[in-house]
């Protein structure tokens, strides 16, 4: 499998690999690849951390990791993450994490933080993300709002998330 960071001409296969990943999704609002869109004309979007999995030639994954600002400080918020059902539970999904995350560590980031399921994220390091004193700006279980922390000596930090305006949650 080859990670890399998507190319303009990837993102028609970008949008039909986040919709399939979430038709079914539980807790889905099922305009998640609209989302994708509209992140990448906003403020908050950092091309570097836009990145595809690559299978036989084919783009199965997506990941993107945006700008959120907690306090006054620019961190990262992971959304989405996509994986084709087919190859679901593959490894994919946290192979696109882990090399995310080592391209933002590498681009200065300290934390990210991510709105999804406990158990598949905590396999990625994340906690929720009150353990860091980080808060949502909307009202969600603390097991689903989480963070890591992506370098040890990353200065503490405490706050309400800021999101862009994109995702209309602030």
């Amino acid at each position: 499998m080859l990670i890399r960071q998507e190319q303009l001409n990837d993102y028609d296969y970008v949008y039909d690999v986040v919709k399939k990943a979430f038709l079914n999704a539980e807790h889905s609002d099922g305009n998640e690849q609209e989302l994708v869109v509209a992140l990448r004309k906003s403020n908050s979007f950092i091309p570097e951390l836009s990145l595809v999995a690559i299978e036989k030639e084919k783009i199965v994954g997506h990941i993107l990791f945006t700008k959120i600002t907690i306090e006054k400080q620019t961190e990262l918020a992971l959304a989405p993450l996509s994986v084709l059902p087919s190859y679901q539970n593959k490894g994919i999904g946290l192979a696109l994490i882990k090399q995310g995350h080592k391209k933002a560590k590498e681009l200065g980031y300290q934390y990210s933080i991510v709105l999804g399921h406990s158990k598949y994220y905590s396999k990625a390091g994340y906690k929720p993300a009150s353990v860091f004193g980080i808060k949502a700006p909307f009202k969600v279980s603390d097991e689903n709002f989480m963070a890591i922390k992506l370098k040890e000596n990353a200065q503490n930090i405490q706050g309400i998330v800021k999101y862009d305006e994109t995702f209309g949650v602030n």
